[in-house]
């Protein structure tokens, strides 16, 4: 059975977005008349990523709880309300047959309301530590779709299908020919090892300090440097960026990861699902250091899901200042721990999550 009219709803971070565009590219893959509408949180990144893709989107004035002491978390009832209102509203007035959360803050009240209203749901957990919201709701979702085994301690069972996490299509291509247009975008050789450093879109201070205090040690070791910094170190590092070798390469973002990950020959990046879920597809070898700011320490887990297989490493981020980069120069240098660790890699990976995906949402439409 197609679908025909679907609500998305997440975001807040690429991890969450990516694979909710990937999804929505697949429903309209399948059935071009589709009706795909996107649910976000005002003032996130979905708002404008989201049309980008070329979907439409609605924001829910939707917050977060703040961590630290603040009058803001006053105003989170009165959001939250406001939420599930508009929320209500939304899906009275779209009327979709199936309802996908992918995470993020307006997932929930999205979800909510669908459920209230007796829509089918379905949930999409990226994480290897499932969030609280999303076990909350999977007690009233027909399905819920993971990237990682042993979900069942929090999920119901039956409704588990280990699916793996919808990638970015264009990152499929990795060959030869597309080291070699690598090389010519970042103005890299081709002969000289390359490392690529990600701290995603708005960058780690452990990965941009570490990397401030030993770049010019990698480049003495003839090692070439694709430096991901992230749009909010952007102007603290600018005055930096000029004094380094044309051996470094310095983005707040890297709009061609496709390219990026082809010229990589090892990989050092936070611990994100959609991170870890490409690195295993593209079997690159990966340092991974877990961002320690996340909720129940998921990045950690995410990574260990690779690291215990021996398939990656990980550097823990309160050690990265004095480990991560001898480890780095050591995989560089180790040709045959870089071809063991892909080797890993490429058996852990789930290629066609998106496919499997849709798949179980048209299960739930025809049961």
């Amino acid at each position: 059975m197609k679908l025909n009219r679907v609500i998305i709803s997440g975001g807040g971070t690429g991890g969450h977005i990516f694979p909710a565009l990937a999804i929505a590219d697949q429903i309209k893959e399948r059935n071009s008349a589709a009706e795909v509408l996107f649910v976000g949180a005002l003032g996130k990144m979905e708002m404008e990523k989201v049309p980008q893709a070329g979907y439409p989107i609605i924001g829910l004035p939707i917050v977060g709880l703040q961590r630290k002491l603040s009058l803001k978390n006053l105003l989170l009832p009165f959001k939250l309300l406001s939420s599930l209102l508009k929320a209500y509203r939304v899906i009275k007035n779209f009327n979709p047959e199936l309802v996908i959360g992918v995470g993020g803050y307006a997932s929930g009240p999205t979800l909510k309301m669908a459920q209230f209203l007796g829509i089918p749901t379905l949930i999409q957990e990226q994480n290897s530590y499932a969030g609280k919201t999303n076990q909350l709701l999977a007690k009233k979702a027909k399905a819920i779709c993971v990237a990682y085994p042993d979900m069942e301690k929090f999920f119901p069972k039956a409704k588990i299908h280990f699916t793996g996490n919808p990638l970015r299509s264009n990152l499929l291509q990795n060959d030869a020919q597309l080291r070699a247009e690598a090389a010519s975008y970042f103005g890299l050789d081709l002969q000289q090892p390359t490392l690529f450093v990600m701290g995603g879109s708005l960058g780690a201070k452990t990965l941009n300090s570490t990397l401030r205090n030993g770049v010019f040690d990698l480049a003495s070791q003839q090692v070439q440097l694709i430096w991901q910094c992230g749009k909010s170190y952007q102007s603290t590092l600018q005055t930096f960026a000029n004094t380094l070798p044309n051996s470094v390469k310095v983005f707040p973002f890297i709009q061609r990861m496709d390219l990026a990950y082809a010229i990589a020959d090892v990989v050092v990046s936070r611990a994100g699902a959609l991170s870890v879920s490409e690195l295993a597809l593209l079997a690159k070898p990966t340092i991974f250091v877990p961002s320690p700011n996340v909720a129940e320490d998921h990045q950690t887990q995410n990574a260990l899901s690779l690291v215990n297989r021996d398939a990656a490493y990980l550097v823990r981020d309160v050690d990265a200042q004095t480990a991560l980069l001898p480890l780095a120069i050591k995989l560089l240098n180790d040709k045959q721990q870089q071809k063991e660790l892909s080797e890993k890699l490429g058996a852990l990976a789930l290629p066609n999550a998106s496919k499997s995906i849709v798949d179980v949402c048209q299960q739930i439409l025809t049961t």
